[in-house]
């Protein structure tokens, strides 16, 4: 494929803004990032007319999207209309996630994802499972029949999934560091959460390799004066990445801003939206493992009012964040992107650099897409 490039807008790269440059496409990927005024006269190029081009958004629990729930859509078709669902809200690269369902509904999940990724389908980053190794008393919508604890033929059935980007998410005290360990030296991103751990609990996972937290504050132990809990060694702990549901509903937006001057690095606060089937379609409710969800007033809630996943997508949680929560635009952007990248390990995503997937998000001033782009192909 011959070399194309956008023009005539500002760039965020990532890192900062550039001015007056242009981002040269080949393949799919960022050949080039360099002044407009170097490209040769040859160079085939598009002006954008928007409010600032950025890097693709990354999101790492994604349930569902466009009218369909992953665990009720376990195959490629499924995925496929998740991904595109979320592509309309900027995210170009997402993992499928899992809800605690049976093992064979799991197996099946995993051989759709397989066979997405060796399609290449756009969107598609690899899995995401939450559950089933959870805590009882934290399972918010986890099925409480479908929780257990992890035996050694899970362990041995993780370690041989063979997938470049596999997140589990687990509890802390109900998993041995030694396991952990196992996980996390075969290259799986291990999170933890739906946890009651103690802090001390927690920093022993992080010892045996733990990266992250997900959805911080929300089904886990809080931060308490005598009891700092899994909030608190999130925060504390500068290994952990924490994920964060940024939607003005899962977390009041004065505790976004207390976690975000709190946070020890190098580990970071990213975004996710935990997002459910609602996303992208004008569907009201929906099922879970027999148990009815419902959408108001902008949450997912069961029955009985417990939150349920969120109806949230990247795009609207950057500009809660923005005008919500008061912080700087650069970086909500690098919560939605090179944050979430860096979590996972991946530096080919989540940023505008030669080599980096070709994957862009145009803004306006109003902070909606205007334009998604997945490998330099236009959504």
């Amino acid at each position: 494929m011959s070399a194309f490039a956008f023009i005539g807008v500002d760039i965020f790269d990532g890192t900062g803004v550039r001015r007056d440059h242009a981002v040269i496409i080949r393949d799919g990927r960022v050949a080039d990032l360099l002044p407009a005024a170097q490209l040769g006269s040859d160079m085939a190029t598009e002006r954008l007319a928007g409010h600032m081009l950025v890097p693709g958004f990354i999101d790492v629990q994604v349930n569902g999207g466009g009218g369909v729930l992953l665990n009720d859509a376990p195959n490629v078709a499924g995925i496929g209309r998740i991904c595109d669902a979320h592509a309309l809200f900027g995210t170009t690269s997402l993992l499928p996630t899992l809800i605690t369902d049976t093992p064979a509904l799991t197996a099946t999940v995993v051989a759709a994802v397989k066979q997405a990724l060796a399609a290449n389908l756009p969107g598609c980053l690899g899995l995401h499972l939450e559950g089933p190794f959870l805590s009882p008393e934290r399972r918010g919508a986890h099925d409480a029949q479908l929780i257990r604890q992890m035996n050694d033929a899970d362990v041995d059935l993780l370690l041989g999934l063979g997938l470049q980007t596999l997140l589990v998410t687990l509890s802390p005290e109900r998993v041995q560091p030694r396991i952990i360990r196992r996980l996390a030296d075969a290259g799986i991103v291990v999170s933890l959460g739906h946890s009651n751990a103690s802090y001390d609990q927690v920093l022993a996972a992080v010892d045996a390799g733990a990266r992250g937290v997900t959805h911080l504050f929300n089904a886990m132990s809080p931060l308490t004066h005598r009891a700092p809990g899994v909030v608190g060694a999130a925060l504390d702990s500068g290994q952990l990445w924490c994920g964060l549901i940024a939607d003005g509903h899962h977390v009041h937006k004065a505790a976004i801003d207390i976690a975000l001057r709190a946070k020890r690095g190098p580990g970071r606060i990213f975004l996710v939206t935990d997002a459910m089937s609602t996303v992208g379609s004008d569907i009201q409710s929906f099922d879970l493992n027999g148990r009815r969800i419902t959408r108001q007033d902008g949450v997912l809630v069961l029955d009985d009012g417990t939150l349920a996943g969120s109806d949230l997508d990247m795009m609207a949680a950057v500009r809660f964040m923005v005008q919500g929560v008061g912080l700087d635009l650069l970086q909500a952007l690098r919560m939605a992107s090179v944050d979430p990248a860096d979590f996972l390990g991946r530096q080919d995503i989540g940023r505008i650099a030669a080599g980096a997937r070709a994957d862009f998000v145009l803004i306006d001033h109003d902070l909606r897409a205007k334009a998604v782009w997945r490998g330099g192909v236009r959504r």
